[in-house]
């Protein structure tokens, strides 16, 4: 099979949906060698991301996210003869000579409208057509799936759940090792809690504010909590919790962190915490959990399916759960050690050669159709 797969996003945003195209081309790079496949991407990205015999880069000019960029991809690719193309975005050329099959990775901008810019509305607003335009459709869980039949009245049979997995770099390390690290690039004592993720309404950070303001006050727990993401869209609502929580130094942002040095601070961290309203896989959780890290989450939307019985689940607005959460892993040895045996057990669960294996078996079938 000659199988494309868009690439372009990777050069606007490296993590998320940019680790998923990496790390699902990697692994279909490996164990398909008798196929073919063209990584498209942005004409401005100059890197070699994926050095195997059997992929080549083709640089397009249509901007990932522009407001003509259906009808732009149609143009670019129609020289090319593909199988199959494969949009993890979500968003296929408006005509194709090929079967396509996209991932949906959430539908979090129809659940909760009021999480999206106007721009990202407008964008995000074209999964509908993309449903229906697709010869088939990849869930990255069974909650995103439901979705897809409920929202959009998607039909099952046109839905295939394929899990992400870890990034291979997130493996247990020797503790000393990690905090040894992170005192040196970021000043960090031994003992923090850890959040990952964009600061964006859905991760819920408000709410973890408050939550970690009653550890301290009432639980008397001062060790600093990390958060380690970008600012992203519609961030008033956390500015004011900042303003009402006064944490001064007992909140550290680090910004966006790669990958080589995010494993440290998973490793390091005496507990991670994500209370987001929604997520379609959730990535990070599962990357603590591989790191051998004890893990908070919500309980709504895919995050029980990921993380199964191996972290503590609260609801997104129980602020006083949340707290009471905490301050039991932190205070509970045996509830940590629990955890951290529970969470490597579940993580391995999960592959990124088995989500490969299973990807190609879809492009397989819609070839057939």
């Amino acid at each position: 099979m000659r199988i494309g797969i868009d690439a372009r996003l990777i050069f606007y945003h490296r993590a998320g949906i940019g680790q998923y195209i990496l790390r699902l081309t990697q692994a279909l790079a490996q164990i398909a060698r008798d196929d073919a496949f063209i990584l498209f991407t942005s004409r401005k990205d100059k890197t070699i991301h994926i050095q195997q015999p059997n992929v080549r880069q083709q640089p397009l000019w249509t901007p990932s996210h522009h407001r003509f960029e259906r009808v732009a991809m149609s143009i670019e690719l129609a020289p090319f003869a593909l199988d199959v193309l494969h949009s993890p975005d979500f968003i296929p050329p408006r005509w194709t000579r090929c079967p396509t099959v996209i991932t949906v990775h959430d539908l979090a901008f129809l659940r909760y409208p009021r999480f999206l810019t106007r721009e990202s509305a407008r964008y995000y607003g074209q999964v509908d057509l993309a449903a229906r335009q697709a010869t088939h459709i990849i869930a990255v869980s069974e909650s995103t799936k439901r979705d897809l039949t409920n929202l959009l009245g998607v039909p099952e049979s046109k839905i295939t759940v394929i899990y992400e997995a870890a990034h291979p770099l997130f493996v247990p390390m020797d503790k000393s090792r990690a905090r040894a690290f992170v005192r040196t690039q970021y000043n960090l004592p031994d003992e923090f809690i850890l959040f990952v993720g964009t600061i964006e309404p859905r991760k819920n950070v408000p709410t973890l504010l408050r939550a970690y303001k009653r550890l301290r006050d009432n639980y008397k727990m001062q060790l600093p909590l990390v958060i380690a993401g970008y600012r992203g869209w519609l961030v008033e609502e956390v500015d004011q919790a900042l303003a009402e929580v006064q944490l001064g130094d007992a909140l550290r942002f680090l910004g966006s962190v790669q990958n080589e040095e995010l494993v440290y601070l998973y490793n390091a961290a005496s507990l991670f915490v994500l209370p987001s309203f929604y997520e379609g896989f959730g990535l990070p959780p599962l990357e603590a959990m591989a790191c051998g890290t004890p893990v908070i989450v919500s309980n709504v939307s895919s995050l029980p399916e990921v993380v199964g019985d191996a972290a503590l689940l609260v609801a997104p607005d129980d602020v006083e759960g949340l707290a009471v959460a905490m301050s039991r892993v932190l205070t509970d040895s045996a509830l940590r050690e629990e955890l951290r045996i529970k969470g490597l057990k579940r993580a391995q669960t999960f592959s990124w050669e088995r989500a490969a294996r299973e990807t190609l078996a879809v492009y397989r079938k819609v070839m057939s159709q």
